[in-house]
């Protein structure tokens, strides 16, 4: 009968365990950006490039997996020490999958903004004739996009609308360009 209500005590442990963790996953979905806003999520890593695995969704998911898995494996007969390392095992194993699904959506991310200097090297056209001494303006490709920039001649010389360009260099929203 002590043993009965051992593993009765061991199982029911292991499933508020399950049941809290869960209802702070819960919790932290729904609320996640309360989280964020007042400081108490980590959800960047040390060195600002994604997610950490230490995030608040990433311990509710290993509490829960914790709690569960121990539960399983105390109703299957196993010791609670037993059942608790391989609570810890599945934890781990769990909270790792969501934080490798969070790195991968992360990495996901895109930004339409463009670092003025990615325009340096770059080869494009004349899409405005550029007159000798004067500005015009200038095309390029980078990646996907279109980049139309004011331009100026390296030389100072004229360059006629629709001729391939180089650009050199950047002088605050202007490019200098050369033939080429």
């Amino acid at each position: 009968m002590s043993d009965l209500i051992s593993e009765l005590s061991s199982f029911g442990v292991f499933l508020a365990i399950a049941g809290v963790g869960f209802l702070f996953l819960l919790f932290s979905l729904i609320f996640g950006e309360l989280f964020e806003h007042i400081g108490v999520d980590a959800d960047h890593s040390f060195d600002h490039g994604g997610p950490s695995f230490l995030s608040i969704r990433g311990i509710s998911v290993f509490v829960t997996a914790f709690g569960g898995i121990g539960a399983i494996a105390t109703r299957y007969g196993l010791s609670t020490t037993s059942a608790s390392v391989a609570g810890v095992a599945g934890g781990f194993f769990f909270a790792w999958i969501i934080y490798m699904f969070a790195k991968f959506l992360y990495g996901q991310q895109a930004t339409s903004s463009l670092n003025t200097m990615d325009v340096v090297g770059q080869n494009g056209r004349v899409t405005v004739a550029i007159p000798a001494g004067g500005l015009g303006q200038v095309r390029c490709r980078i990646g996907d996009e279109l980049v139309d920039r004011i331009a100026r001649s390296r030389s100072g010389e004229a360059i006629a609308e629709n001729a391939p360009v180089r650009v050199e260099e950047v002088l605050g929203e202007t490019v200098i360009v050369s033939r080429s």
